[in-house]
């Protein structure tokens, strides 16, 4: 490089030379700069700045692991009986529930003659069991009371069963525990916070014992979430995306990332009559072997980002890809923001004709939103792709612009399927919404102290996240639910969807 002009050349070549080399010199320096500004602009953009909650943290692990812990436990052998059990050591010491409680009490007789010769029964005592239950805005105990009665004749023993419950030998109510699940998983309030809002309350319910019914409440409800999958990967297209979330590495003191993958089914944008449903897994790492064995049994077309660990699935034959226009369309806006490029604000107006003949095809049928598309919006696309060929041929092609165009001509390729069906769709973002509730729930945990709790909060997702795309108020339904779904057959497990409470509640 040149520092002193006075050192210039007098030979015509060798200044021909000079300024080449300059010239060069500060193409590549106008390059880098292009590309940290790029970057420096998406940093801005994303930037969280999380703080440090050291001890949050610790007890959010242990919430975690004791989810885990208690989705594995085994139910009592003794269903019905409701004398406490000597705790085991580490566990905490069960309080008796507040006297300051409005108690609803219910008497469960077994009748008054005797059921062996007839005769009549006489009083001996009473079992009396206490649940805690939780009326939106307000809690209360259910004081169930179950005479012991015995026959004046013959002497033998009479009570009414206790009717069953969600945790055996537990004492919350179904209100409760569907409180606490979308509180934690809804509401994003991690466990120690709202045992200190009960202890506003005057309500003693320590953390692990709220992570203990956590853990089996969401156990109880794994077939349900089955169910959902079931009914998901029965669809002619689905949705699907993943998030990162961090997982506690046991041993090491430090987070690894694991993934929440999300599969929705909504066909609402093309009247279908299926309901809309998100199906969630975890899993401890993002390899590709995961979506294969969660979609080894679907046949159909997928919504789908750019990953690789997809193309498996694809290779298979059964599984159709389409690719995703706001992913094209946000590496254009990104560069706009950061740079103002003409050529990126002129991408962006013409993908907007694509959305708006969406924005007309929505709701219609699947026939007349394909004429539509093959009236409107196949010629837009034929003429974007052609305009951003010839765009790549006049800007440097290690620009970031450069590769936001070749990026979007290898996706468009893929996403051309859409023109044909008229019940798919132009991008994913059914499946990105799915993911907000999670992103949202990150900012408060942050991480995940075990692989139990992340399979907990999978099925957890899937019921909350499906009712609502339902209309179906979660906290209403999981009542419901969680107070029936102990003797359900599981062979009627359809029965107790959100959909079908909707349906009954109408």
């Amino acid at each position: 490089m040149l520092d002193n002009a006075k050192n210039l050349p007098n030979d015509a070549a060798a200044l021909k030379g000079l300024v080449t080399t300059l010239a060069s010199e500060l193409k590549s320096r106008d390059i880098l700069i292009e590309k940290l500004k790029h970057q420096l602009a998406g940093m801005r953009q994303h930037r969280f700045g999380s703080r440090s909650e050291a001890l949050d943290q610790l007890t959010l692990t242990l919430e975690d692991e004791e989810i885990a812990a208690a989705a594995q436990e085994p139910a009592p052998d003794d269903a019905n009986t409701d004398q406490a059990a000597t705790p085991p050591k580490g566990k905490p010491k069960r309080k008796p529930l507040p006297g300051h409680l409005p108690r609803n009490e219910t008497t469960l007789s077994p009748g008054d003659a005797c059921g062996h010769c007839g005769g009549k029964l006489k009083t001996l005592g009473d079992d009396v069991t206490e649940e805690l239950e939780y009326v939106p805005g307000r809690f209360v105990v259910n004081r169930i009371v179950r005479p012991r009665m015995a026959c004046t004749c013959c002497e033998t023993f009479h009570q009414a069963a206790l009717p069953s419950r969600p945790i055996e030998r537990g004492r919350p109510g179904p209100g409760l525990l569907a409180h606490i699940l979308v509180n934690k998983y809804a509401d994003h309030s991690p466990l120690y916070r709202q045992s200190q809002i009960f202890e506003r309350e005057g309500i003693d319910l320590d953390r692990s014992t709220l992570a203990d019914w956590v853990g089996k409440s969401t156990a109880l409800l794994e077939p349900l979430a089955d169910a959902i999958a079931r009914h998901v990967l029965k669809g002619q297209a689905l949705f699907a995306d993943d998030t990162p979330v961090k997982l506690l590495a046991p041993g090491f003191g430090k987070t690894r990332t694991a993934r929440l993958w999300a599969y929705v089914r909504d066909e609402r944008p093309w009247a279908g009559e299926a309901h809309p449903a998100t199906w969630y897994q975890f899993s401890p790492d993002r390899k590709g072997v995961r979506p294969r064995e969660h979609l080894a049994a679907y046949e159909g077309f997928m919504h789908a980002d750019g990953y690789a660990g997809f193309n498996d699935l694809y290779r298979t034959g059964k599984v159709t890809e389409v690719a995703c226009m706001a992913h094209i369309r946000r590496k254009f806006v990104d560069i706009h923001k950061s740079q103002g490029s003409a050529i990126a604000d002129e991408a962006i107006k013409r993908i907007a004709q694509l959305y708006a003949v969406e924005k007309a095809a929505r709701g219609s049928p699947p026939d007349e939103r394909r004429r539509l598309r093959q009236e409107k919006a196949k010629p837009v696309l034929d003429d974007l792709e052609a305009w951003l060929h010839a765009q790549l041929t006049r800007i440097s092609g290690k620009s970031p612009l450069a590769g936001a165009i070749r990026y979007a001509l290898t996706r468009m390729k893929r996403l051309r399927p859409y023109l044909e069906h008229g019940f798919l769709e132009l991008d994913n973002k059914t499946a990105e919404r799915s993911m907000r509730a999670i992103a949202l729930g990150r900012k408060n945990y942050l991480f995940m102290g075990s692989e139990g709790g992340g399979r907990s909060a999978a099925i957890a997702y899937t019921l909350i996240e499906t009712a609502k795309l339902n209309g179906v108020d979660p906290q209403a339904w999981l009542t419901d639910t969680l107070g029936r779904i102990a003797d359900h057959k599981i062979t009627r497990i359809n029965e107790l969807l959100p959909w079908r409470y909707a349906e009954a509640s109408a």
